[in-house]
Formats: C-alpha cells, structure tokens, sequence
C-alpha cells in the first residue's frame, strides 16, 4: 500500500494566490476575484495537485471621505512538489 501524506519536505515550490483587495487604491473587480479563485481551483484539482500550506486573512476598516469600507482578502500559500507547467 502506497503512502500518499502529505509531507512538507516534498514541497519545491509554493504558489502564493491572493483572494480580495489588499489595496484600497486600486480595488479588484469581481471579475480579478474570480480569476483569482479559479487560480486557486485549479492549483487544487489539476495534475500536479497543490496542498494549502499556509493561509492569511486580513481585513480593515477605511474611512473614505463619510463613507467607510471594509477591505478584506485571503492569501492561500499551495506548495507542489514540483512546478506545474501550466503555471506561469
């Protein structure tokens, strides 16, 4: 029988995908959204298939002129054991 764990010594690359707005200035459309978690999609199902190995969440609460924003995003690292060639 095989022995398929995850191990974190294996990982030779990570791929950090950032999910939401970490910019006030320029926010990202949902259309970068999506593309975004499509990203991260594909990172998790497509051959060679990536592991989250790291995760950040952040948000915070901008006062722009009277209105106030809340700006929040996500950071999945996914470490692979080797680069997939369809990524960049």
């Amino acid at each position: 029988m095989a022995d398929d764990r995850f191990q974190l010594s294996d990982m030779r690359f990570v791929k950090r995908i950032v999910v939401g707005s970490q910019n006030p200035s320029p926010l990202k459309s949902e259309a970068e959204i999506e593309q975004a978690m499509g990203l991260l999609n594909r990172c998790l199902t497509d051959l060679p298939k990536g592991v989250i190995v790291g995760l950040e969440k952040s948000f915070s609460l901008l006062n722009i002129g009277e209105h106030q924003v809340v700006l929040q995003y996500t950071v999945y690292h996914v470490g692979f054991s080797r680069k997939p060639p369809w990524l960049e």
